[in-house]
Parts: C-alpha cells; sequence; structure tokens
C-alpha cells in the first residue's frame, strides 16, 4: 500500500532484473516505487493520474517507446515532473539531446546506484524549491521593489545596496558583496543579475564552504571523461553552466589558496580548463561573489590573495546585518508568516500581536534573516490563537544567553563546552545544537550535516530551542 508521506519514484526498464534491483534499492531509502517495463503503459498511469510520481527514472532503449519519446510526450502535458534518463550511451551528442528533450538529469550504465539516489534526492530537492517558490509568487506577486517582485526591505541600508545593485547591473565590473551569513547577499547578486542584460540567461549560486574542497574545483570547472576514478563520462562545469548568466560564489573568503590563484586565472583571461583536460575554454558568465570575512583582514594573515581581492574588490557592495535595518523586520516577519501559514495548512493566522510586534523589534537577530525565518516558522507552528503572541518567540533573556555563548565559543575557539559529565544523549543533542547554531539555523543544512532527515531535526530540535 501508497504511503502518501514518501516521495513516489517511476522506474521503466525492460531489464527485470535491474527493476527488481532498483526497487528493492530505493524502497529500502523509504520511497514508494512503481516500475514499468513498457513506457507506454508508464505514460498512460501518469496521464490518468493512475500514479501521481515524484520522480521518473527511465531507461533511453525501450522496446516501442524510447526514453526520449516518453519525455516528449510527458512534457505536453507535464512540464515541471523530474525525468532522469538511464543511458549505455555516454556520448555528449547524446547528454545534449536528453536534455533539451527535458530530462532533467542522466546516468550512465552501468549504474553506480549512490550516484542515481543522489540525482533522485536532488530532483526532489528542486521539485520543493520550485512549489515553494511558486506559492511565494503567488503570496507576493504584487510587491515590487526596483521592478523586482517579492524583494522585501524599506530600511536605508537596504534601499541603498540594492539601488547600487541597480546601477552596476548593466556593467561588466566584478562585485563582492559583503555582509553576515544570513544578512541577504544572495538577493542582492540576484538583484543584479535580473536588472541587468542577463536576466534571461541562468543564474546559478554555489556555496563554496558547502562542498568539499576535493569536490568543488569539478563543481565549477568540470570535467572529463577517466579524469579521475569515478569520472565514467564528462561533466560542464558551473562556470559554463551559467552560459550568458550569472555565477554566484557564497562565501568567497573560505576559497582554499590553490582554488583562489585559478579563480583569479579565470578572471583575468575569462577561460576555464576542464579537469583531465588540455584545452582552454571561454566562457561568459558574470561572476559575483560574496563573503561574510573581512577580506583586507584576511590577506594580512595570509589567508587569501592579495592580487584575488584587487580583482574582486572593484564594485563592494555591502548589505547591513539585520539588527541595523530594523524598518525591515516586520515585512520580513509577515512575509515568513504568510509563508509557513501556506505551507502548513493554517488559514486562521491572521498576524502578530502588538506585544510580538515589540518583541521582534527588540531583538538583535544575530543570525539575522535566517533567525528571523526559523523563529516565525517555529511561531507558525506553535501558535494557539489567530495573532502570534510574544510567547510563541524567543525571548530575549534567551538570546542574549545564546549570543553569549556564541562569544565564549569563538573566544575559547572550542566548538562547545563540557563543564561536566554527561549521557551519550545529552552529548549528542548538545552537538546538534552546535551545528545548529554554527549554520545559523539553517534546518536543511543542518540535517545534511548531521546526516538525518528534517522530520528528525524538527523533533530533536523541540527539546533545544528555548521554551517561553
Amino acid at each position: 500500500m501508497r504511503n502518501k508521506n514518501l516521495a513516489t519514484l517511476m522506474i521503466i526498464d525492460d531489464d527485470l532484473d535491474l527493476l527488481d534491483l532498483l526497487s528493492a534499492f530505493f524502497r529500502q531509502k523509504g520511497y514508494n516505487v512503481c516500475t514499468y517495463e513498457d513506457a507506454r503503459m508508464a505514460l498512460n498511469a501518469i496521464e490518468t493520474k493512475e500514479v501521481i510520481a515524484d520522480v521518473v527514472i527511465s531507461d533511453l532503449r525501450l522496446p516501442v517507446m524510447d526514453g526520449m519519446e516518453f519525455i516528449k510526450r510527458i512534457r505536453k502535458f507535464n512540464s515541471v515532473l523530474p525525468i532522469i534518463l538511464m543511458t549505455a550511451e555516454g556520448s555528449v551528442e547524446v547528454a545534449v539531446e536528453a536534455i533539451e528533450s527535458g530530462a532533467y538529469d542522466f546516468v550512465l550504465k552501468p549504474l553506480q546506484v549512490p550516484q542515481l539516489l543522489i540525482s533522485v534526492q536532488r530532483a526532489l530537492f528542486l521539485n520543493q524549491m520550485q512549489s515553494e517558490n511558486t506559492n511565494l509568487k503567488n503570496i507576493f506577486q504584487n510587491q515590487e521593489f526596483l521592478g523586482l517582485k517579492g524583494v522585501i526591505g524599506r530600511s536605508p541600508g537596504f534601499k541603498a545596496a540594492m539601488e547600487l545593485a541597480q546601477r552596476v547591473s548593466s556593467s561588466l565590473a566584478n562585485v563582492i558583496i559583503s555582509g553576515e551569513s544570513g544578512s541577504g547577499k544572495e538577493v542582492v547578486a540576484k538583484a543584479v543579475h535580473e536588472l541587468g542584460e542577463r536576466k534571461s540567461a541562468p543564474f546559478i549560486a554555489i556555496n563554496c564552504t558547502a562542498i568539499p574542497e576535493n569536490l568543488l574545483e569539478s563543481e565549477l570547472f568540470g570535467y572529463a571523461k577517466g579524469a579521475f576514478t569515478g569520472a565514467m563520462g564528462q561533466k560542464l562545469g558551473l562556470f559554463e553552466e551559467a552560459g550568458n548568466g550569472t555565477l554566484f560564489l557564497d562565501e568567497i573568503g573560505d576559497l582554499a589558496l590553490p582554488l583562489q590563484a585559478k579563480l583569479l586565472r579565470v578572471l583575468q583571461e575569462r577561460k576555464i580548463k576542464r579537469l583531465g583536460e588540455n584545452q582552454m575554454r571561454d566562457i561568459s558568465a558574470r561572476i559575483i561573489c560574496a563573503t561574510h570575512k573581512d577580506l583586507k583582514k584576511e590577506v594580512a594573515e595570509g589567508r587569501f590573495r592579495e592580487d584575488l581581492f584587487f580583482r574582486l574588490n572593484v564594485i563592494p557592495i555591502h548589505m547591513p546585518p539585520l539588527r541595523e535595518r530594523k524598518e525591515d523586520i516586520l515585512p520580513l516577519s509577515e512575509f515568513f508568516l504568510k509563508k509557513f501559514s501556506l505551507m502548513n495548512g493554517n488559514t486562521t493566522l491572521k498576524g502578530f500581536s502588538k506585544e510580538a510586534v515589540e518583541r521582534l523589534e527588540s531583538l538583535s537577530w544575530k543570525g539575522n534573516v535566517r533567525e528571523l525565518e526559523n523563529a516565525v516558522e517555529r511561531a507558525v507552528v506553535l501558535a494557539t490563537t489567530e495573532f502570534i503572541q510574544a510567547e510563541d518567540l524567543p525571548s530575549v533573556q534567551a538570546a542574549s544567553a545564546h549570543e553569549q555563548m556564541q562569544g565564549e565559543n569563538q573566544s575559547s575557539g572550542a566548538a562547545f563546552s563540557i563543564k561536566e559529565l554527561m549521557s551519550l544523549e545529552e552529548l549528542n543533542m548538545k552537538y546538534i545544537e552546535f551545528i545548529y547554531k554554527r549554520n545559523n539555523f539553517a534546518k536543511e543544512q543542518t540535517a545534511k550535516e548531521l546526516g538525518i532527515d528534517r522530520k528528525t531535526l524538527y523533533r530533536k530540535l523541540k527539546d533545544i530551542e528555548p521554551q517561553d
């Protein structure tokens, strides 16, 4: 019986042994799975809504109707369903045709099943983000700033950053955006992209701290087949994927020195070389960087290249922290209230009480917009009345204690302090709390680092987050 709370995968292949293998693997990983040997039957199941699939995995070479034709037929009535093609043909032409036909991704046979799992997870995450983005566009379709829909802010500091972004959007000058983690640096980068001539091209963002150093280079530059163990085919890097659009490199201050040297060369020559190749390739993407660090200090202490700093620091844009943008707190809070009310199916919430507004504006929000978003999400879940009350929000005392603990940890250099013996469970909770706060209350990243799902993290956070 299908569990409606699990993602549903549809797998199509005329190799019955492979179907059994993939079906058993994904069911063990917690997915609903339905299998088909014939693409026509699978197409009919989707058309008649007999199966509501979240992701489709299909072989390329199938009898009667092949994978390409299957994709084209589906795209006539469903433009967003992710379809992953499996193929033994690793040519560039096949890859290009698959993507142009509407495939989300393609994987090579013989299959590396963990690689297929990652592709499925990415497709599901993309679906979630697209769904949330659609909902947010519907909520704020009439809200504009400089012609940008859904951009929220009215403080002088926010306006100054956004107006500078508008002025440089049509130039080719390098832009570096500074500001604390969670303050909205990516909003500024998107504004530079959306307000310029590149708005119809891709905007691709990558956090330089979110990917291990040994993988980051291949993500940025791409690689040729056989460049390293596991490189079964060639892969475009993000510099090339961005095309004529924008590549946003967040937390550039954490980039390793060898990669800093390669980035400098890219900025100077506007060329890249894939791993395992000798051929230089032109790139046309605009590169925007951001950091929460003081790069002048990093240069002085030898952790950041001076020549790269001067190359990047042509147009510096600073996004002030939320505590210096008090005028933005309430509109952002109202935005998050509508967002999480929609996501949680809560149709009764009308807004914030007067006392709740006062508390929102009195907190220092050291985690900036991310921390505010987390607090409002928690309040939406816990609210028992039509208006969110002050007691649904973090207390000033709890926030001060949190900031003090952060300061002690930073000054001591310790990950977290243990002043007395504790049980294994207490130590486990302490570590979860540390990772959660280190990520500025970003649940998705915290769950990923801990290797647990979001539901498990939510359950554990109930015992961590301060209760009023």
